[in-house]
């Protein structure tokens, strides 16, 4: 088990390093991607350029460059192109918006995709399957911008029935508007999330349900919600449960870009799509560095669960 553990630990630092290294060389060899020419403004003089790659470093190999780059990131002084201010500072300003939209839209997709896939695997092909099968397939189809656009225009510009978009803290205006205002883009995040778990846990739900275990507990005579939550629905969640554990560790990472942009919230997904269009290097390695750990960090954590429930799995 040690040696299996370690095994996931060293490959979570080797993910980690080649995330960083790719995507540092990217944003500095893709057209237009020097960044003294950027900061110079427009019609900048040759003098001036070279004063800030000198100032800046960029006169330096890329390989020196990236080792300062990722002293400063694990130190907390990196600092921006466009903005000259420093990242890990913005990074904490919006994290909180981030991570409340996480938590919101992850509570909604665990209910809404154990909810909609158990009713429509105890109802095979029935209206109400039909029904959710139509909702699933609409709510991966459709981008979150474009639901995110008509829910914010209708419900909130048109109907008033929720705010049409920006963030209101707890100590601005209460526990009550601070809710008001993230319910909206938590429901529409998690919309696409939904869809996905409720056929995945309907498939798996079904197949639980002709299983052997089941049958048996059946036959001896257990009630049917005894038989389909402690036999059937433990096994069937397992899948789901792994797919929203990593969907989680992706909105905490800054993946909810659009939804943070549709609804103006500004957290870390809307200062990773900024520093893109930017093509600013220092936010876009940090906020992917601490995406890609999130997501590193919670898998390893369960493949070592999983090999720790089950030992087949260390081989």
């Amino acid at each position: 088990m040690i040696a299996f553990v370690l095994r996931r630990i060293i490959g979570m630092i080797a993910v980690l390093f080649a995330v960083s290294v790719l995507t540092f060389v990217i944003f500095n060899v893709i057209p237009n991607g020097d960044p003294a020419i950027r900061m110079a403004g427009k019609n900048p003089t040759v003098t001036q350029v070279a004063g800030i790659r000198r100032d800046w470093d960029f006169d330096k190999p890329l390989p020196d460059q990236y080792v300062k780059m990722m002293q400063k990131v694990f130190s907390g002084d990196l600092i921006s192109y466009a903005q000259r201010d420093n990242v890990t500072d913005r990074i904490k300003q919006g994290l909180p918006k981030t991570i409340f939209l996480a938590v919101g839209a992850a509570f909604f997709m665990l209910i809404g995709g154990i909810a909609l896939g158990a009713l429509s695997a105890l109802r095979p092909n029935s209206v109400a399957d039909r029904v959710i099968n139509a909702f699933a397939v609409t709510g991966i189809s459709m981008p979150v911008v474009c639901l995110g656009a008509i829910t914010s225009y209708y419900l909130g510009s048109k109907l008033h029935i929720f705010p049409a978009g920006g963030y209101v803290t707890i100590a601005q205006g209460g526990v009550g508007q601070w809710l008001y205002h993230l319910l909206l883009p938590c429901l529409v995040l998690a919309v696409l999330f939904i869809g996905i778990y409720s056929r995945v846990l309907r498939g798996d739900l079904v197949d639980a349900l002709r299983s052997d275990h089941v049958r048996t507990a059946r036959a001896k005579g257990l009630p049917e919600r005894q038989v389909l939550i402690h036999h059937a629905l433990r096994t069937a969640l397992i899948p789901m449960v792994t797919l929203w554990g990593l969907d989680v560790g992706l909105l905490l990472g800054g993946g909810a870009v659009l939804t943070e942009s549709v609804f103006d919230l500004n957290g870390v997904g809307a200062y990773f799509a900024q520093s893109i269009a930017s093509l600013d290097v220092p936010p876009v390695l940090e906020i992917t560095l601490f995406g890609a750990t999130v997501i590193v960090v919670l898998n390893t954590f369960i493949d070592i669960l999983y090999a720790f429930l089950d030992p087949r799995i260390r081989l």
